[in-house]
């Protein structure tokens, strides 16, 4: 399971976990091409079924798409079956409407297992989690998320985020502060 990324350069990976939030896609997606950044954007299965355009253009901009589950269920309270299925089931999803073959996988709510790490990683991904959470889900402050993204920002950190209309209205200020931090 990797909480972070190499942390003698000076990456930092954005991850958008995204089950809902839809309308806020475009302003983030046109916030990270401005930046010339590349984000990960760990898909729910069942919002993909809803959401075929969206997943698409997240695709044609070029970013990562990863695995979030189809039913975003709590998959440390699944059996090994039960979490594979969830995990299978949303990376065929992606593959058949993107071409794209996910391999990596975040849990929803970070809760996962033995079984969970051993399904997933039997079925090619890596298990992510992150080092800096925005909580943006919760606390729909923007100056919160900011806060969240950058203090401390450093190589290697892995920044959770999903599509909210305040991570929307943050993100420019957090791309910029990376920017001129030199990550």
């Amino acid at each position: 399971v990797y909480y972070e990324g190499n942390r003698d350069g000076k990456y930092i990976s954005l991850m958008f976990n995204v089950y809902w939030g839809e309308e806020y896609l475009p302003s983030i997606l046109n916030s990270l091409d401005e930046y010339g950044v590349k984000a990960t954007f760990f898909i729910g299965g069942s919002w993909a079924d809803k959401n075929t355009e969206h997943l698409r253009e997240i695709s044609r901009r070029g970013h990562e798409l990863g695995n979030h589950g189809y039913f975003h269920k709590e998959q440390d309270k699944l059996s090994y079956q039960k979490n594979a299925e969830e995990i299978r089931v949303c990376g065929e999803l992606v593959k058949s409407l993107c071409g794209v073959t996910p391999v990596l996988f975040a849990p929803p709510s970070g809760a996962y297992s033995a079984n969970t790490v051993s399904a997933a990683e039997s079925l090619g991904y890596k298990v992510i989690m992150w080092s800096k959470d925005t909580i943006d889900w919760r606390d729909r402050d923007e100056s919160l998320i900011y806060r969240r993204a950058t203090h401390n920002a450093a190589g290697g950190d892995l920044v959770l985020m999903h599509p909210t209309a305040e991570t929307a209205s943050a993100l420019p200020s957090v791309l910029q502060y990376y920017k001129e931090n030199g990550l």
